[in-house]
C-alpha cells in the first residue's frame, strides 16, 4: 500500500524571516518554510520532493488520486491549532510548550525507583515541588516499564498510585496517570486524576479503549512495538520514522473508532521503547513530521538510556545535560509537552527558549 508523508525540513524562528511563506506547526512557536513530500510503497520510499510552503498546493495537486486525500489531510494537520487541555481546575494552553513532571511510586523505575514508594507524603511533597518549579502536569506511575521490569498486579499498582493522586488533587494539580490497566485508570480518575498516559496506546487490555472513551478524558497514545508484558519486544523497522508515524496513525484511528474524541488524543513516538540509539536519534531529528498526524505531541526522553550511551555510560542521575539537549531539540520541533524528571531545570530552559522565540517574533528589518 502506498502512503504519503509531509515532513518539515526547514524550520525558522518566525514567519517574517521567510516573508510570511512559512507554516506554523501544530499551533506552536515553530514555523517551517520547506517540506519533503515523500511517497512510500510498502517499505520502499519511491519518491522524495522538496517543496516550499507556497508551492505545496500545486505539489499536492500532482499526486495520484489515491494519495491526494492523505496528503491534503496531513497538510491541514500540520497547520492545526490545538485547543487547550482542560484538566480539572487547570487549563493547559498548547500554543506554548509545557512540562509534565514524572512522579514514580515504584520500587524499580530506572531513575528514581523506590524513592517515593510506600510514602505518599514524601511523594506528594515532591509533586508539590515540581508544581512550584513550573510543571503544568504531574504524571503519576505505579509500574516500571524499563526493559526487563517485572509485571505488577493491578491491585498493587492501585495501592501505589491512588494515595499520591489524592494528595496532588487536594493541591489542585493537573494529574496524569501513567498506566496500561483500565482498573488503575478508573481508580486514579476517581481519586482526582485528569489524563490517561498509556505506554501501550490502549492495547494492553482489550477493555482500555472502551473505558477511555467512556471516561471522556485526554489520553496519551505512545508507540511501543511490544504487544504483551514486554513493550520493548518485537522491534523490526524498515524505516523507524515512517513506521512509527504509520503505527501512531493506525492507533489514533482505532481510538477514534472506539469513541475517543480526536481533540482528546495526544501522541508520543515512544523514545527509548524498543528502539536502538540510532532509531531514537532518527526520531528526535524527525519530530516535526509528527505534527502531520494532527494531534498535540508529547516527548519523554528525560534521563533515557541513549544519553548514557552517548556520554561514557553516565548513570541515570548524571544525564541532566543530555536530557536538556533533547528537550531543546523537542522545543525546536514544536513539541507541546515534555515529560521530564528535572522540572526546575527544564522549565528554566523553556523560559529562555521562549524569550528567544518572542524576540524573533518581534524582530524585523525595516527598509529605508
Amino acid at each position: 500500500m502506498s502512503r504519503v508523508y509531509i515532513r518539515p525540513i526547514a524550520l525558522v524562528d518566525s514567519p517574517q524571516t521567510e516573508h510570511g511563506e512559512a507554516v506554523r506547526l501544530g499551533g506552536s512557536l515553530v514555523w517551517a518554510s520547506r517540506f519533503a513530500l515523500i511517497v512510500r510503497d510498502g517499505a520502499r520510499v519511491v519518491s522524495r520532493e522538496r517543496v516550499a510552503a507556497a508551492d505545496m498546493p500545486e505539489a499536492l495537486a500532482r499526486l495520484p488520486d489515491h494519495l491526494a486525500p492523505q496528503a491534503e489531510a496531513q497538510w491541514s494537520a500540520l497547520r492545526k491549532v490545538h485547543a487547550p487541555l482542560v484538566l480539572g481546575s487547570r487549563t493547559v494552553r498548547l500554543d506554548q510548550p509545557h512540562v509534565m513532571g514524572i512522579l514514580n511510586v515504584t520500587p524499580d523505575s530506572f531513575s528514581d525507583g523506590g524513592e517515593f514508594l510506600d510514602n505518599p507524603q514524601v511523594a506528594a511533597e515532591h509533586g508539590a515541588a515540581m508544581l512550584e518549579a513550573g510543571a503544568a502536569i504531574i504524571d503519576v506511575g505505579g509500574e516500571s516499564t524499563r526493559p526487563g521490569a517485572a509485571a505488577v498486579w493491578e491491585g498493587d499498582e492501585i495501592k501505589r498510585v491512588v494515595p499520591t493522586v489524592q494528595s496532588l488533587a487536594g493541591m489542585g494539580a493537573a494529574i496524569s496517570v501513567d498506566t496500561r490497566r483500565p482498573a488503575v485508570m478508573e481508580a486514579a480518575l476517581a481519586a482526582g486524576a485528569h489524563l490517561i498516559n498509556d505506554v501501550s496506546a490502549l492495547r494492553h487490555d482489550p477493555r482500555s479503549l472502551s473505558f477511555a472513551a467512556a471516561a471522556a478524558v485526554p489520553v496519551v497514545l505512545m508507540h511501543a512495538p511490544g504487544e504483551g508484558e514486554d513493550l520493548h519486544a518485537g522491534a523490526d523497522y524498515a524505516d523507524v520514522v515512517l513506521d512509527v508515524f504509520d503505527w501512531l496513525a493506525d492507533r489514533r484511528d482505532a481510538a477514534i473508532a472506539a469513541g475517543i474524541a480526536p481533540e482528546r488524543i495526544i501522541l508520543d513516538p515512544g523514545i527509548g521503547f524498543g528502539k536502538t540509539i540510532a532509531s531514537n536519534l532518527a526520531l528526535m531529528n524527525a519530530l516535526p513530521l509528527f505534527h502531520a498526524l494532527g494531534h498535540p505531541l508529547l516527548i519523554g526522553a528525560s534521563r533515557k538510556r541513549m544519553i548514557g550511551a552517548l556520554s561514557n555510560e553516565a548513570s541515570a542521575r548524571q544525564r541532566l545535560g543530555g536530557s536538556l539537549t533533547l528537550a531543546l531539540k523537542a522545543l525546536d520541533a514544536g513539541v507541546h509537552l515534555l515529560r521530564v524528571h528535572d522540572v526546575f531545570e527544564t522549565v528554566q530552559a523553556i523560559r529562555v527558549w521562549r524569550g528567544l522565540r518572542d524576540a524573533a517574533l518581534t524582530d524585523f528589518v525595516q527598509l529605508p
